[in-house]
């Protein structure tokens, strides 16, 4: 394929080749879709004939796109499979690069690379990165970010991998159903069918790791717990891997219970994005007290993704850079930005 580029961004070219070109279509995607996102974020120009492709661009441009496109033959070569969410991150990784005039480091992202039940896990941002770092050192981790950063889908990830390998003896999974309120007890069903709605992107990313039907028998031999966060009451949670989704909706009481039930041999993840806090109007959120009291511990490990990590479609991360920039503009979580950004620990 030929993408047209300006007599300036012309300056440097270089051409390369792969030895087994019959995966070749897994690499540049159904009608090079993903070929032309490498194009069009990193401002080359690819031109391919069989096995030899040439790039051209700006040198440090065409040297990480001839990166990323090394990288996702390995991958092919390794049978794994190459989605458009792959691709977003390695170009997202590749642009940050750029700007902090950092090498992309591949090897130490495959390195961080592990199996959670059917489904091969790897970062696909730094900020992913430095997470799984966290999680692997600290017992408890505060991670907030906007939307389609994959805060909880890696959490429940590195929860089968730990569970599958013997670290833990069970998974607990947890957040409020402060949306319904006081209005649940007029929802049709048991207990478990008016909650499962607000529970339901855990059970997606268990999903995806599990079959159906071993999910379903994880929980019903309790190596799986999933159940609203006013169960935790009580509780001293040992051996266990426990990630509190959706925190920005708890409130400071219901958080100090919470961060308390950590026992003997666990991780606690706490999951949340203060841009989208449902309590009512005038309700603290739990995440956001918690972050202000705890900053200076040095146990506990903070992260903060943005705009740049989002790995879903391309429009969510400027959906969130825009609305970033407004909430900024407005001084929206001034407080806690800027705790955040002293203290963040990757």
């Amino acid at each position: 394929m030929k993408k047209k580029l300006r007599t300036d961004q012309l300056n440097s070219s270089k051409t390369f080749s792969f030895e087994d070109n019959l995966v070749l279509p897994m690499i540049y995607g159904e009608s090079d879709k993903f070929l032309k996102t490498i194009e069009k974020n990193l401002d080359i120009e690819a031109i391919t004939r069989g096995n030899i492709i040439k790039l051209n661009g700006a040198e440090e441009n065409i040297n990480l796109a001839q990166k990323i496109l090394e990288n996702l033959y390995n991958l092919a070569l390794k049978n794994n499979e190459i989605d458009e969410g792959e691709i977003f991150g390695l170009v997202n990784m590749a642009k940050n690069s750029l700007s902090s005039k950092v090498d992309l480091d591949v090897e130490q992202i495959e390195s961080l690379c592990f199996k959670a039940g059917r489904k091969l896990i790897k970062p696909r941002t730094k900020k992913q990165a430095d997470y799984f770092n966290l999680i692997k050192k600290y017992q408890m981790v505060f991670c907030c970010g906007p939307a389609g950063t994959g805060k909880t889908y890696l959490a429940v990830a590195f929860a089968v991998w730990m569970l599958k390998t013997g670290q833990i003896e069970k998974i607990i999974l947890t957040r409020p159903a402060v949306e319904a309120g006081e209005r649940l007890g007029f929802l049709p069903g048991d207990l478990k069918e008016k909650i499962d709605p607000y529970l339901r992107p855990i059970y997606d990313a268990l999903n995806d790791m599990l079959s159906f039907s071993e999910v379903l028998k994880k929980i019903d031999a309790g190596f799986i717990e999933i159940a609203p966060l006013a169960f935790m009451r009580g509780r001293t949670l040992s051996n266990a891997f426990i990630i509190l989704d959706e925190s920005q909706n708890t409130t400071a009481v219901q958080m100090k219970m919470f961060l308390t039930r950590l026992g003997e041999n666990s991780k606690m993840i706490i999951n949340g994005d203060l841009s989208q806090v449902d309590l009512p109007s005038g309700t603290k959120s739990g995440l956001r007290e918690s972050i202000n009291i705890l900053n200076d511990v040095k146990e506990i490990g903070f992260i903060r993704f943005n705009e740049k990590d989002v790995v879903r479609n391309p429009l969510v991360s400027k959906i969130v850079s825009k609305y970033e920039g407004f909430e900024k503009s407005e001084g929206v979580g001034k407080e806690y930005i800027s705790k955040y950004k002293k203290n963040d620990r990757g």
